[in-house]
């Protein structure tokens, strides 16, 4: 069963215990961008990042693929100086691995180029960040998806090396991202040190019932991503309303929330979830809700392992409405 939550009296984020590693913060701080970094540049990351270490963010959310693990370590070595937080080790920190670094003899090189960047010995929970692998590229370090370059992941190969991360104490916990169901089982059919988390989108238009009840019964931490749909970026799901009624409904449901607003007062009413509840009308409503899920056809490719969304999805997707003739809405003057 999945652990229960605690509370961090210091900044009242209740925090929930893993199957591996430390307790993890309820509510995550986002760092993935539309342009992965690229308009804000390594100095508008770190100012965010300590931004959000001043309002009370105490872990953090990264990739190799967002660009901004070099941006999340300047900031939190800034912060240790300033006397913002004691040490690292009062944060959590999650990178994932690359597409591209997918591949057996890959992933103990990419997680250490990680911990170069963040200038750390270490992070509290490394996921896979796709169940997909993609072709190294010839010049090391590109960013983009290319699609005829897609390959099956090799799951058994990948995940060993990924135990073996977790075993050398370069993450304190391994998991995973986007992974249905489906892909879990076939995990778990051979992992010596099953997944602690799987990141996923949540939000009121895309629910994830199945899977979080899944993940419950397996130990596995549902940890939710664009909980407002990530509106103007390439996986966006523009169902989603601008409320904060959807961070509030994905962690009554028990799920580990990751935000992400650089600007200053969002990032603060993004905190701003404790204290209320949703009323039994609002969670009706949302239960009502027709479903779907952001795009992720960048991995869909005639000659790569998945040739349709509902293939990556396993068929786990929830059919419903396009999202451009989505017309249900919670009134959020319906909380006041």
């Amino acid at each position: 069963m999945a652990a229960s939550c605690v509370s961090d009296q210091r900044r009242g984020v209740p925090v929930v215990a893993l199957s591996l590693g430390k307790p993890m913060a309820r509510i995550g701080f986002g760092t993935a961008s539309a342009t992965l970094g690229q308009a804000e540049g390594r100095a508008g990351v770190t100012e965010a990042v300590l931004s959000a270490l001043s309002a009370g963010y105490r872990h953090f959310d990264t990739a190799s693929a967002y660009n901004t693990e070099a941006a999340l370590g300047d900031a939190v070595i800034q912060a240790v100086r300033d006397g913002t937080v004691a040490s690292r080790d009062d944060l959590y920190i999650t990178s994932k691995l690359a597409v591209t670094d997918a591949h057996p003899g890959r992933v103990l090189p990419a997680l250490h180029k990680s911990l170069r960047n963040l200038q750390m010995e270490y992070v509290d929970l490394y996921l896979i960040h796709f169940p997909v692998s993609m072709r190294p590229p010839v010049v090391e370090g590109g960013l983009a998806v290319v699609k005829e370059d897609l390959v099956a992941l090799d799951m058994k190969g990948v995940w060993e090396e990924m135990e073996e991360c977790q075993r050398r104490g370069l993450a304190r916990a391994i998991g995973v991202s986007n992974f249905s169901c489906k892909k879990l089982e076939y995990l778990l059919s051979f992992a010596k040190i099953p997944p602690a988390a799987n990141q996923v989108e949540v939000h009121p238009h895309c629910r994830q019932n199945k899977l979080r009840a899944f993940c419950r019964e397996k130990g596995i931490q549902l940890c939710a991503f664009s909980p407002l749909g990530a509106k103007g970026t390439a996986w966006a799901n523009n169902s989603v309303m601008e409320c904060p009624v959807c961070i509030r409904w994905v962690f009554e449901q028990g799920d580990c929330v990751i935000v992400k607003s650089f600007n200053d007062k969002r990032m603060r009413e993004n905190l701003d979830i404790f204290g209320w509840e949703l009323t039994e009308e609002d969670r009706r409503k949302i239960s009502g809700l027709p479903e779907s899920r952001g795009t992720f056809d960048f991995f869909v490719h005639e000659s790569g392992p998945f040739k349709t969304a509902e293939e990556f999805w396993d068929g786990e997707i929830v059919a419903g409405q396009s999202t451009d003739q989505i017309a249900v809405r919670l009134d959020p003057t319906s909380l006041q």
